[in-house]
């Protein structure tokens, strides 16, 4: 069992490190911002078809072939795509998406889309195929650019080839698939107009810039495999690749958990988004309703019910005149910081809270220069009763008949404010904690899920591959069982007519037998072929000797030189005259023996050589004593 599947101790933990490491410096691929729960998997899964337990045994395998870095890169990216993927999704760009798309450009304008993470791009010729529904063929060639990028090379190898098997190809609708594919060698092969607007290209999401200016993007189950830092990573780089309005497209157990400030759902079942730009942050400026125009310098000039509502306004305020004398002082101000009627008058500069909780003075000076409200950051503050208090000041100057005339100080309380925040923010916390949770586990079950169907799909090639193996298998079996019935056949032929030749042969050996006189055959070369008993018994020699020697080079009695003439004639054809020639027959006995020599033809009158017959006509003894 590989440690993958198994408790992972700290050791194993710093060896897979290891691993990757060593992954990193011979391959120039970093996997840090992969899922180790994932990665763990899948390394594990080429381990155990090596047979190998431990990840240092693993990377000593790795030193030892280096074509091993190939095969666990190929192991690792898992290469799950299918045309029209989802099939709402693409149903919702063909009829929301693009032509809203379309409708916001100016003519001749053009359009970007970016598929990353395309695989063996079935997505990207996907896209290909709905823009060219809707844009006619020379609007489509000027316009459209599709980038299409993945980290493997050999995925993108194939996309590129634009290929594809009839299983493949089952989810494009019958109507697209006769328009922008071509049959070749029973493959489709996706056409080369639409092919030539889809740009193929290697880029790491995690480390590479993105395509810029894009109007649609589409990164679908990519993030899954990614932890949460290196997700934030990779979505802020989508967003900067994306125009404003631009449409992002994920997947559907993706969900946007970081950098949500960037996107807006345009369909949140579908996991499509669009970019909104991130706003700056703004100046906040608080309104003052008391300030300025209600209150005046002299208290006898201020109506009853005005100062009536200035006393129990729910805010401390503090009013000033044009020399920073403190005028009046609202019942929470007093309350808050202790000032009371004696204060009423004095100078401001002269009370603890002209500089406690927050420097008064330099704003006032600012809000009269400027003539401007001005904020100042946001304060704690300990009442009397020893509670804590977060207030934020601002401080606005009064104009009357347009000249200074005095200043207004708020102490607004947000205490209340700051704790639900802060009680809001912590449960924000946990609500993304929970989602990240949640989301972690979605995205473990896709991957397990796109492990599982990348494991159905090798399995699925291994069984027709299999299968193919069988019928090739059961043909050869056939074929063999046919070429056996042949050859029995032939073989019952062959012994009828060997039974037939020998029967031919010992009749002609009986033939030859009983004419009582020495025969032999010759083929075209002049080789003997048969040499009868009578030739044996004439000339003492036995037929295997002279079997396949050449007649006119016999050691026999007989002068065969002297037949040269004639008996290459007789090869060639023409029938010869009868020689007498004088020999010696096996015992020593001077003899005349009468030599014929005769044409030997094969069926269709082909030559086949000659047939050569030796009688003795009469000793040489009994010659002279004739």
């Amino acid at each position: 069992m590989t440690p993958a599947a198994s408790g992972a101790t700290d050791s194993d933990v710093d060896r897979f490190e290891a691993l990757l490491a060593y992954v990193r410096d011979h391959r120039g691929f970093d996997f840090t911002g992969y899922k180790r729960a994932s990665l763990r998997r899948r390394v594990g899964k080429r381990m155990h078809e090596l047979g190998i337990d431990d990840y240092q045994d693993y990377i000593d395998q790795l030193e030892a072939s280096p074509e091993e870095l190939n095969e666990l890169f190929t192991t690792i990216l898992i290469n799950v795509s299918a045309f029209f993927r989802d099939k709402p999704v693409w149903d919702y760009l063909a009829d929301k998406v693009i032509p809203a798309l379309l409708a916001a450009k100016r003519e001749h304008e053009p359009i970007r889309v970016w598929s990353a993470g395309c695989a063996t791009g079935e997505e990207p010729y996907t896209i290909a195929m709905l823009l060219a529904e809707a844009l006619d063929d020379q609007t489509f060639r000027d316009r459209v650019k599709i980038f299409a990028t993945d980290v493997d090379s050999d995925a993108i190898g194939r996309a590129r080839q634009g290929t594809y098997d009839s299983k493949q190809v089952e989810p494009v609708p019958e109507l697209l698939r006769d328009r922008y594919f071509e049959r070749v060698n029973g493959q489709f092969s996706f056409t080369k107009d639409l092919r030539r607007s889809v740009i193929f290209g290697v880029n790491d999401l995690l480390s590479d810039a993105p395509i810029s200016r894009l109007d649609l993007l589409t990164c679908r189950n990519t993030l899954i495999y990614f932890n949460a830092e290196a997700q934030a990573g990779v979505m802020r780089r989508l967003h900067l690749a994306l125009n404003k309005d631009g449409i992002l497209v994920l997947g559907k157990s993706e969900l946007l958990l970081t950098f949500t400030e960037g996107f807006s759902p345009e369909d949140l079942s579908l996991r499509i988004f669009r970019q909104v730009p991130i706003p700056r942050p703004r100046e906040l400026l608080q309104l003052q309703a008391l300030a300025g125009q209600a209150l005046r310098p002299r208290r006898r000039e201020v109506p009853e019910a005005m100062l009536e509502a200035f006393q129990v306004s729910p805010v401390a305020q503090l009013v000033l005149d044009a020399d920073n004398v403190v005028v009046m002082a609202n019942e929470p101000l007093r309350a808050l910081f202790g000032v009371g009627e004696r204060e009423i008058g004095a100078d401001l500069k002269d009370l603890e809270i002209s500089y406690r909780p927050v420097e008064l003075r330099s704003l006032i000076d600012e809000a009269v220069n400027n003539d401007r409200p001005v904020s100042g950051d946001q304060v704690t503050w300990s009442g009397r009763d020893g509670t804590a208090h977060h207030l934020e000041v601002e401080v606005e100057a009064l104009r009357t008949d347009g000249r200074h005339s005095g200043t207004s100080i708020t102490f607004r309380d947000v205490t209340d404010h700051v704790r639900m925040t802060a009680e809001l923010e912590q449960s924000k916390h946990e609500l993304e904690n929970a989602y990240e949770e949640l989301q972690s586990t979605i995205e473990e079950l896709e991957t397990t899920n796109e492990e599982l169907q990348s494991t159905n799909e090798e399995l699925e090639t291994t069984n027709e591959e299999l299968q193919s193996s069988n019928e090739e298998l059961e043909t050869m079996n056939e074929e063999l069982q046919s070429s056996n019935e042949e050859l029995k056949t032939m073989n019952e032929e062959l012994r009828l007519r060997t039974d037939e030749v020998n029967r031919a042969t010992q009749l002609v050996d009986s033939m030859l037998a009983g004419l009582g006189i020495a025969v032999a055959v010759v083929d075209r070369e002049m080789r003997v072929q048969l040499w009868n008993d009578g030739a044996k018994e004439l000339w003492g020699v036995d037929s295997g000797e002279v079997r396949g020697q050449h007649f006119l080079n016999l050691d026999i009695g007989l002068p065969v030189q002297q037949l040269h003439d004639s008996l290459r004639a007789a090869v060639a054809g023409t029938p010869t005259e009868e020689r007498r020639i004088e020999a010696r027959d096996r015992r020593g006995r001077d003899i005349v023996c009468r030599v014929r020599t005769a044409p030997l033809a094969e069926a269709h009158g082909v030559d086949a050589g000659a047939i050569v017959t030796m009688e003795v006509e009469q000793s040489a003894e009994q010659t002279g004593q004739d």
